[in-house]
This record gives structure tokens, sequence and C-alpha cells, in this order.
């Protein structure tokens, strides 16, 4: 590589930003977990941020090697968080070895992230269909011809699928779940809530599960 175009990396050591967009304290705080993500929630959706359900999602194999992919959340609620994937991805190859995962909304844009924690369990079957139900066609077609995570030789190949998925499908007027796909819930130990703040001194407030009892500490930046 040419120093030229090496030179912009040389500026990464002195890219920064100083967080002065809020603050977070304890009596500010929502009495639970997911009604204080609710509340951020609303006001990352009210500010604008794009696809403000988005949060990485971070998995582990048998061998302890991490993964981590963006995906979308579908619902919350005391029981946990939802996100619907195929079930023979490679995140789900994970979740059904380890049963544990951790994910982050990123709201960059609010100076906020919060990272839920915890085991996963499959959504019942009537979750699924609840919310397979609402998808547009053609991210159900989508779901019926990809087969997620695994080599393909080329984008033709992809586009050749879905062509005779829609043929299979042509006469449906609805598209029925495959059995191969449905939600995941991570049920929360421990939500931390990272609101960021001048010097680096950011609020970080962590509702954690101790023995079924929820507290509510504050974690040092």
């Amino acid at each position: 590589m040419s120093e030229a175009n090496s030179t912009p990396t040389a500026t990464l050591p002195s890219m920064r930003v100083s967080y002065e967009a809020g603050a977070l304290d304890e009596t500010s705080l929502a009495a639970t977990w997911h009604e204080q993500l609710q509340l951020w929630f609303d006001e990352a959706v009210q500010a604008g941020v794009p696809e403000a359900n988005a949060m990485v999602l971070a998995t582990a194999d048998a061998d302890g090697v991490p993964s981590s992919r963006t995906v979308l959340c579908k619902g919350f609620d005391q029981r946990g968080v939802v996100f619907f994937t195929n079930y023979t991805s490679a995140k789900s190859h994970d979740l059904k070895v380890t049963r544990r995962a951790a994910a982050t909304f990123p709201w960059l844009a609010m100076q906020r992230q919060v990272n839920v924690r915890g085991e996963v369990e499959k959504v019942s079957a009537e979750e699924t269909a609840e919310y397979w139900a609402v998808r547009p066609r053609g991210s159900q077609l989508g779901a019926w011809a990809s087969p997620q995570s695994r080599v393909v030789t080329g984008r033709s190949a992809l586009e050749s699928s879905l062509s005779g998925i829609e043929r299979r499908f042509a006469d449906n007027e609805k598209v029925p779940v495959p059995p191969h796909w449905g939600g995941w819930r991570i049920r929360p130990e421990s939500v931390e809530f990272w609101q960021g703040r001048p010097d680096r001194l950011h609020d970080r407030l962590r509702f954690r599960n101790n023995d079924g009892r929820w507290v509510v500490e504050r974690l040092a930046p």
C-alpha cells in the first residue's frame, strides 16, 4: 500500500466526539429495564434514528469463537428481546450450542447504547406465525429461497432459487412459514443503559437479575 493511500489512518488517534447530548441518573431511570428500553427506543424513533430497532447480535460457537452481525429487533417486553432468523443459519447454530447471546442497540446519533445479555429460547410457533403474517411477501419468499450462511456459487444461484420459490407459491395467497425459520428471544440477565458524557465519564446504569430480583447498579465508564 502506498504512503498516500495509508495517510487517512493517521487521523484515527485524533478522531473523537465530546458527548454532551444528555445524562442518565438513577432518579430518572424507569422502574424496569423494559420500560426504560421502551422510553429510549421511542426517543430514538422520534429523533429519526435510521432503523432504531437494529441491534448488533453477538454469539459464540462451541469452541468459544465469537461472531457478530446486525439484526432487527422485532419485539421486546418483560420476557426479553426478540428477533427472527433462519434456524439453520450460523447464528442459530451458535445459539443452539451455547444458549446465550448479547445484543447492543447502537444509537450513536443520540450518544446512547443499550446492551442486553442473557440466555436464549425459541419463541413459540404462534408468535412466529403472528410476525410472519405482517412480513412483506418478498421477504417471505426470500426466507424460503436463501440457505442462510451457506456458501453459494454466485448471485445467480440465489436469484434462480427465488424464481423457483416464486413459481412454487404463485397460486398461494398466503406464503406459509418455512419449517426452518422462526424467532429467538434473549432473556436478559443484565441490561445496561449507556449515555455518553463529557471527558469520557459516561453514565452506565445496569439492571441485573440477582436471583429473581432486579437490582440497579452504576458501572464505572
